[in-house]
């Protein structure tokens, strides 16, 4: 699709009601549930290695099915923050625990936020640049570019930035230097030469170091968030407590203990409610690449 075919979309779908919108990408999501049997495949595989096999049929469809239908929201709700004002974005979005937050900027520390591909991961984003402070998101490069272009305009409706993932570190360090905030996802499948070894969902599996590097490097803060629903109109961006990273004289100790407690914390928040992390992404595909053999 062409930008001006998706820019027209966009307009179309914008002047029809939000519940006409929300109706709309809910049944796309059911045809995408029936049409592409291979990604199904992947939220079971997944279920089953993260889960050991002990989730039942009925829960594994009902989590199948949200998948789809988070991942088609999350394009509605880019859509929609193209055009969104503050005030409507304000009334969607309750924030818990911003405290976690003022505390760090009290003491003059920048904020590293830890995120993760959980509910709607793009309204999370937005929120933050909003309501909190804007921050520069790591995103990977796409192999589409309009619609890439598309969708870091989105992104960068309340004030964020975007930063390509390759050669990221230098502007990251700047950024931080200046008390800048910024935000990285901990729950994507990295390459065997990246990261570190850490137990996530009860199994070993490589984990990127990149915030607790930099948040022990520059006396930053690893401050988790998230986002959630009840009904997929109202959401609560959850910001959790810092995570710390010790300074002692094994730094290479330091740095595995912290991105240690952010799995730890991945693992609690997928446990309690797994409907809303992102299934259809192969998380262990590098680590272990026979699960999606089967």
């Amino acid at each position: 699709m062409g930008y001006k075919a998706l820019l027209i979309l966009e307009t179309i779908l914008m002047i029809l009601p939000s519940s006409f919108r929300q109706a709309f990408f809910s049944g796309l999501s059911t045809v995408a549930y029936y049409a592409v049997p291979k990604y199904r495949k992947i939220v079971r595989q997944n279920l089953n290695f993260a889960f050991n096999s002990k989730m039942s049929e009925k829960e594994i469809d009902a989590i199948t099915r949200y998948s789809f239908k988070n991942l088609l929201f999350n394009f509605l709700h880019l859509l929609e923050l193209r055009h969104m004002s503050k005030e409507e974005l304000k009334n969607k979005i309750t924030i818990q625990n911003i405290e976690a937050v003022q505390k760090v900027h009290a003491e003059g520390r920048a904020v590293i936020y830890v995120t993760t591909h959980y509910s709607s991961w793009e309204l999370g984003g937005a929120s933050i640049g909003a309501f909190i402070e804007p921050l520069a998101a790591v995103y990977k490069k796409m192999k589409n570019s309009v619609y890439e272009e598309w969708l870091l305009e989105a992104r960068a409706r309340f004030g964020n930035t975007n930063l390509e993932k390759e050669k990221v570190v230098k502007p990251l360090i700047k950024l931080i230097k200046n008390g800048g905030a910024s935000g990285l996802l901990i729950d994507t499948n990295i390459n065997p030469n990246e990261g570190t070894m850490v137990q996530f969902m009860g199994k070993p599996i490589r984990q990127t170091t990149t915030p607790a590097y930099l948040a022990r490097k520059f006396n930053a803060a690893i401050i988790p968030v998230t986002i959630r629903t009840d009904d997929d109109k109202k959401y609560t961006l959850m910001i959790f407590d810092e995570i710390p990273v010790e300074k002692t004289d094994d730094e290479k100790a330091d740095i595995q203990n912290s991105t240690q407690l952010q799995a730890d914390w991945l693992t609690e928040l997928i446990t309690k409610e797994p409907k809303f992390w992102f299934w259809l992404h192969r998380r262990w595909k590098n680590d272990y690449p026979e699960i999606y053999k089967k």
